[in-house]
């Protein structure tokens, strides 16, 4: 009688615990320790477009390193988790399943590509998982409305349209035409040219699409001179944006051009011989080169390139801004960091200003996208320059 009234008690006692360590299972914040805040990130290291996830990756990494030196956010150290997705979407969802399931991340932040968010967001938000400032300016990055995306600067669509407005308003277009690429990123960026043509009562000449795998495009090029364009608008990224160039500048054809953001790299503007001159894109932050005399810029740009044997691009001007203006949110959030007071946080985040001269941030209660003007810029003697002094919209 007596071993079967402990062996009860034992039982409740077990039962007990094992209900309150699921009370406490549950109450936890995924991701969250006494001591660290675990954040992921599914980027391209060894792509097409490796050149923008490897610095902007590395980017991250030097300000969480930073972080972490002295002492953490909130007395929580970054525990940072890079996955290569070779920006191709299977890989991608691949690493966000390892990264969600497995490492368990609270969130995930600057995952490359606009297929690859796409197609991993609704089992990422699913998961209660934020996805934060993606290495993408797709509207789908904060549209529809969700308060676990935030987009750090203005949309394809919010750039196409501001440049498509300046260059009509102030240049004597009379023939627009397109090329663009036939991928979720080239169909945004075209969505911001069909929508300010529209708004303005003006029509393309013609268009031609190609896959992002393609590398002739000497029937496309040709089909937009035959119909005597007199500006081109490309929804292109580097590679097939330095082609279409090519193509036209071998055949002797001028005509001006300009581009999404996905086109504003050193890897475009300093192709030998100018070849490139004169080509314009549209960019919600300026690019600042190495020989910037600011002194946050110069620390900058020698730590980076004693960690990582080479000169920061954009794109890891870009990290290191996002990197930033996170720890700001989670600072924010306070010592008890839970999802609703890192959203609080976030929200609470009002003309932030990054060392590179990006236009002004701010989120709040259903806005997340933190800016929506843009720069024009162009190409001249080999480096990017800006055509508009201040940023500009629709």
């Amino acid at each position: 009688m007596r071993h079967r009234l402990l062996a009860a008690v034992a039982a409740a006692c077990l039962s007990a615990a094992a209900s309150i360590g699921m009370a406490q299972a549950a109450g936890a914040t995924r991701g969250v320790s006494d001591s660290e805040i675990t954040i992921g990130t599914y980027t391209d290291l060894s792509g097409v477009t490796a050149m923008w996830g490897v610095n902007n990756s590395n980017a991250i990494r030097m300000v969480f390193d930073e972080i972490n030196a002295k002492g953490g956010i909130n007395g929580r150290k970054i525990h940072y988790i890079v996955e290569d997705n070779q920006y191709n979407v299977p890989r991608s969802v691949q690493a966000a399943n390892k990264l969600i399931n497995r490492d368990n991340v609270f969130l995930l932040l600057a995952n490359d590509g606009t297929p690859m968010n796409n197609a991993v967001l609704p089992e990422q938000l699913e998961k209660g998982v934020p996805n934060m400032f993606p290495l993408t300016s797709a509207r789908s990055m904060y549209e529809p409305y969700n308060r676990l995306k935030f987009g750090l600067y203005a949309s394809y669509y919010d750039q196409m349209r501001a440049g498509v407005k300046q260059v009509l308003e102030h240049e004597n277009v009379k023939a627009p035409c397109a090329l663009w690429q036939d991928t979720d990123f080239g169909r945004d960026v075209m969505a911001g040219v069909y929508a300010q043509l529209k708004a303005m009562n003006v029509k393309l000449v013609a268009e031609a699409s190609h896959k992002p795998t393609d590398t002739d495009f000497t029937a496309s090029v040709a089909r937009m001179r035959d119909a005597k364009c007199d500006f081109v608008f490309v929804a292109s990224i580097v590679r097939d944006t330095n082609l279409i160039i090519s193509v036209a500048r071998k055949g002797g054809w001028k005509v001006p051009m300009m581009g999404s953001a996905a086109t504003y790299d050193v890897n475009v503007a300093d192709v030998p011989g100018n070849a490139n001159e004169g080509f314009r894109a549209m960019t919600p932050a300026l690019y600042v080169y190495p020989d910037d005399p600011r002194p946050d810029i110069q620390v900058f740009m020698k730590a980076y390139k004693s960690q990582f044997g080479h000169e920061p691009n954009w794109a890891a001007e870009l990290g290191y801004s996002a990197a930033h203006l996170l720890a700001d949110g989670l600072q924010r959030a306070g010592n008890n960091l839970t999802l609703d007071s890192f959203i609080a946080g976030m929200e609470s985040i009002k003309d932030y200003h990054d060392m590179f001269g990006a236009p002004p941030v701010s989120f709040g209660p259903g806005i997340r996208v933190g800016s929506q003007k843009s720069y024009m810029v162009t190409v001249h003697n080999g480096r990017w320059v800006p055509v508009t002094k201040e940023p500009i919209g629709y």
